[in-house]
């Protein structure tokens, strides 16, 4: 297979080229991306990542798409749980690893850790990483020290989602800026951890919205190792309830301009799935998409059995990574 025309590794994406590559032919669009695509990354193998929630609920942010935010009516918000015990987490990375799963990742709904609080995700993390897995956290806005101190304790991956545009943000979240979640990232990046950050879409959101978000990704100074596109899940009682759905193969263009952007970094086919067709994620695939997360449930969200998900790999002939 020749070389794709887009394999250069770009950091001076304009918001013209990438309006560009939605505007473009579906067909093509797919081709080019799944082109390239092949170039960096192994044919027909998908990562599995799986995602516990070590503490949930009681959160002090608005995010508008988000049971745990406190911000909402008590019979919206998720109650607020202590952060779960190390055992406990080891227990369930054990489960996750014998399931198939390659990647732990841990989340927690705080603004930012406290200190204390980061001393035992950080022997969670050393506990994830004597499996022999990968291991993730997401806990919001990090300082540089605090970074430091996970990339001590083997971190692998930090996720922090820009979640869309610059110009739209302000629609969906009030407690934290754009410009906040960028500096996270500099601290991550900084400290030597790998860089998770993507987005939702189906948030009321344009499709310039969507050309936004690319654009704050791909022009980072270095692309997110890994790139989760999240197609929104409704949660009743949150602002985004009733917000009308994506249409299926917006979706698809997004994670394949995600692709052609980012050419070596992992696109995860992120939440959502849980009512996506089979064939609706075969094309999310073959835009470009290399790697899912694994397991019944997404922190409070729901996601695809297990067995759903080994059936979907053997029917497109997918391998684990």
């Amino acid at each position: 297979m020749t070389d794709s025309p887009f394999a250069a590794v770009r950091h001076d994406w304009t918001r013209e080229e990438v309006r560009a590559l939605f505007d473009r032919p579906f067909l093509d669009l797919v081709y080019d991306a799944q082109t390239l695509h092949r170039q960096f990354h192994t044919p027909n193998a998908v990562q599995r990542s799986q995602l516990l929630s070590i503490k949930t609920g009681g959160c002090a942010e608005d995010c508008a798409y988000c049971p745990q935010s406190a911000k909402y009516a008590k019979e919206v918000c998720l109650k607020a749980d202590k952060l779960m015990d190390v055992a406990v987490v080891m227990e369930r990375a054990q489960a996750a690893k014998a399931a198939g799963a390659t990647r732990f990742c841990m989340g927690a709904a705080w603004t930012r850790p406290k200190d204390k609080d980061l001393d035992a995700v950080a022997e969670m993390v050393e506990g994830v990483k004597s499996l022999g897995m990968e291991a993730c956290v997401t806990l919001g806005m990090l300082e540089a020290y605090q970074a430091q101190r996970l990339k001590d304790a083997g971190l692998d991956y930090y996720n922090h989602n820009l979640d869309t545009s610059p110009e739209y943000y302000g629609e969906i979240i009030s407690t934290r800026t754009f410009d906040e979640r960028l500096e996270t990232l500099g601290h991550v990046r900084e400290a030597g951890i790998n860089v998770c950050s993507g987005g939702i879409v189906g948030m009321g959101e344009s499709r310039e919205d969507r050309v936004g978000m690319i654009v704050a990704l791909a022009t980072l100074p270095n692309h997110p190792n890994s790139v989760p596109i999240n197609r929104l899940v409704q949660v009743k009682g949150t602002p985004l309830e009733g917000t009308p759905e994506i249409e299926g193969l917006e979706f698809v263009r997004t994670i394949a301009v995600a692709r052609l952007t980012m050419p070596k970094s992992v696109v995860r086919l992120s939440a959502g799935r849980e009512t996506m067709s089979d064939e609706l994620q075969a094309l999310c695939f073959m835009a470009g998409a290399s790697s899912i997360f694994y397991g019944e449930k997404l922190l409070t969200t729901p996601n695809p059995l297990e067995n759903r998900d080994t059936a979907l790999f053997e029917k497109l002939g997918l391998v684990a990574a």
